[in-house]
């Protein structure tokens, strides 16, 4: 009964308009990809590692887990053609050494490395007890459907939306074959794997998420990260 964060970290972060990977990037002389591999490392009930990586960047990213001490490390794994052909190349892999029924699997981007012991734990209790568990969040903006980019004449209502977070979990049987299904019917670019299983017609779950949980796409995400590992809890905040 193992639970395996799968780390997806095969984007070349063109938005991000720096010369390296942005998951490679340094911040306070740490990359990115160490925050967010520390977080799997130190949860307890996650038992491996594996991470989807660009080629050529292998081997960087293992000295960086020996150096920095992610002993969960198992595997690295290159990336696809896009998103979806990156988590396969991952799960198949991860499926030639855990394919226990009760085995799970955490796909988690790189660029999320503030994900919270508390939503990595929430992950597993859902899936555990649903068979899968998306990260969700409120959404609390006003929310406009344009057709143009530019103007609208229509609102959606927020009180029935969610925005999507990662890990998104899944036993991994299930979603080896969901892929395979996906493959099948010609479903070979879904933007998430929560997007991949209502493409094939499957039931979702939700499960905590935060914030904090900040994907870091630009530049000012960089600066936004770098605030949050300044700052300190404020006592009188009730939570």
């Amino acid at each position: 009964m193992a639970n395996i964060a799968l780390i997806i970290a095969g984007g070349v972060g063109a938005r991000m308009n720096q010369d390296i990977p942005k998951q490679f990037l340094n911040v306070f002389d740490k990359p990115i990809i160490v925050y967010t591999m520390e977080a799997f490392q130190k949860h307890p009930s996650i038992d491996s590692i594996t991470v989807v990586c660009l080629d050529g960047w292998h081997d960087v990213l293992r000295a960086y887990a020996k150096q920095f001490g992610i002993t969960k490390l198992d595997s690295v794994v290159s990336g696809g053609q896009n998103g979806q052909d990156s988590i396969r190349n991952g799960l198949y892999d991860i499926y030639e050494r855990f394919s226990s029924d009760d085995d799970i699997v955490l796909i988690h981007d790189a660029i999320r490395p503030m994900v919270s012991q508390d939503v990595i734990s929430d992950n597993i209790r859902v899936c555990r007890a649903h068979g899968n568990a998306i990260t969700v969040v409120p959404c609390t903006a006003a929310m406009l459907k344009t057709f143009d980019s530019l103007s609208s004449e229509e609102q959606v209502p927020r009180d029935n939306l969610k925005i999507t977070q990662t890990p998104q979990s899944f036993f991994i049987k299930d979603i080896v074959t969901a892929h395979k299904e996906a493959l099948s019917r010609g479903i070979t670019n879904s933007v998430a794997s929560c997007t991949m299983y209502i493409e094939l017609g499957k039931k979702l779950f939700m499960s905590m998420g935060s914030e904090k949980n900040l994907k870091l796409t630009s530049v000012e995400d960089i600066e936004i990260f770098k605030a949050l590992l300044m700052s300190k809890d404020e006592g009188w905040l009730k939570r």
